[in-house]
């Protein structure tokens, strides 16, 4: 697939890659098309860029406009942008605004033998469908509008191969909270991670994009799935899907696209599903995360690269070495995000809320990750589910993955997250503490006021 988007190779073991997919969102957007102007340039392919809002919109009143002027500003900037450049804009109210790595595979835009690329990190998430995807920075974002590729070198492959299967109660979230921990958050400099083998074929499409959404937390640069059955199934109908004999024609080739038996990888990992428990994420980064039968690893037990962090860690999240992770008391429960704001997401947090309460002082809110996704919900009741449980029901947005909105952690509360990050202040305060973990143990948590383990609720 590298091959066939190379345009031509450059100096320095660089290729100029071509970008089939460009989405982009409020945030990484206007510098990047102030650049154009700047150079007197227009997009060259503005048929192949997709934009939508999702970081910085409210999800309690998304009327306009904002309360927040910044926050309205940068929405219409992007607006005046889309209009200038003829861009497709996913607007609020317009059936299919929501997350970024929500929207493109819903709506179909993502497809397998693709490079899709956005100013966001967790771009990672599309490559769930066997594309090449990857997040890009501002100036990155300039070069695609201007000429549709960039410069980039090619990535070494690390296959991740999972045999078995998850086990009740364990979840995609789980297994790549494992992966990281395991692997660590550096391992994957250079590399494109290729997740395969019994436990991954399992998997739904919504399960797989959460494992391709946090390869970049792992440090690696793509997330990566060879297409099959489920994949087509997910495509087929959806609105930019091909159609008629165009979908048996892009099936033929999509089925091309999958990595021999004999392929040769840089490098291999394997691990056991069915050994996997829940995992949390106990730190200050995605890779210090333990089971939840675990302790707080004690400074000794860890690897010496990983000590010092370790330390930095006891202190800001307040926990002691030996600690049960198990029974740690919450204050803020979020679900949602482009990890987990899916509808598959929202489905195994509403069975373990359901005909339950949330705990007393515990605030606990449901983000869907898109208007399709929110509508799609309702359809089946879940909203009523968590709202009569205690939960509040909000509109599609980022939310508090990282609290560049009203959504916040405030002073040192300690949130249970379904997001995808736990960095000191990734939540709005420069005290909050998150804990990443899957829906539904966040809805356990919400139901019991502390880390709790959601198979016991089962």
């Amino acid at each position: 697939m590298w091959e066939l988007h190379s345009v031509k190779k450059l100096q320095g073991d660089s290729t100029q890659l071509f970008i089939g997919l460009h989405l982009v969102h409020e945030v990484t957007s206007p510098q990047a098309f102030a650049a154009l102007e700047e150079k007197n340039l227009n997009v060259l392919y503005p048929e192949l860029t997709y934009a939508t809002v999702d970081h910085i919109v409210p999800t309690i009143n998304q009327k306009r406009p904002f309360l927040d002027p910044l926050a309205e500003e940068m929405l219409m900037t992007l607006e005046k942008n889309c209009i200038r450049h003829k861009i497709k804009l996913f607007n609020i109210n317009s059936g299919n605004q929501g997350i970024v790595h929500v929207i493109a595979p819903e709506t179909g835009l993502t497809q397998p033998g693709m490079t899709v690329v956005c100013g966001d990190s967790h771009t990672s998430t599309h490559g769930a469908f066997g594309a090449i995807a990857f997040g890009i920075g501002t100036s990155q974002v300039r070069d695609v509008l201007a000429s549709q590729s960039l410069a980039i070198n090619k990535l070494k492959v690390r296959r991740i191969w999972v045999e078995g299967a998850l086990a009740q109660g364990v979840f995609a979230k789980d297994l790549i909270l494992h992966v990281i921990r395991e692997l660590g958050v550096k391992s994957g400099v250079g590399y494109a991670y290729e997740f395969a083998g019994p436990a991954i074929a399992k998997l739904s499409m919504e399960e797989r994009m959460t494992i391709c959404n946090m390869a970049i937390e792992a440090g690696a640069r793509c997330g990566y799935i060879n297409p099959d059955e489920t994949t087509y199934t997910y495509l087929k109908g959806r609105e930019y899907s091909p159609k008629g004999d165009d979908w048996e024609k892009a099936i033929s080739w999509w089925r091309t696209l999958a990595s021999n038996k004999d392929a040769v990888f840089d490098d291999e990992v394997i691990f056991d599903a069915s050994q996997i428990s829940p995992t949390i994420t106990w730190g200050i980064t995605p890779g210090q995360g333990i089971g939840i039968d675990e302790s707080i690893p004690k400074k000794e037990c860890l690897h010496p690269n990983d000590q010092q962090i370790a330390d930095e860690a006891y202190c800001y999240m307040n926990l002691k070495p030996g600690q049960p992770i198990k029974g740690l008391p919450i204050d803020v429960c979020f679900i949602g995000s482009c990890t987990n704001g899916r509808l598959s997401d929202l489905q195994a947090a509403a069975k373990i809320a359901k005909n339950k309460k949330v705990a007393k002082g515990i605030k606990a809110f449901v983000v869907p990750g898109s208007e399709r996704v929110a509508n799609a919900a309702k359809k089946e009741g879940l909203d009523d589910v968590f709202k009569n449980a205690g939960f509040e029901w909000r509109e599609p947005g980022c939310s508090m993955c990282l609290a560049m909105n009203p959504d916040r952690l405030e002073g040192n509360q300690i949130s249970a997250s379904s997001s995808n990050r736990n960095f000191k202040g990734r939540q709005g305060s420069a005290q909050g503490r998150t804990l990443l973990m899957s829906p539904a143990m966040v809805a356990a948590a919400a139901i019991t006021g502390h880390v709790t383990d959601v198979r016991k609720m089962i």
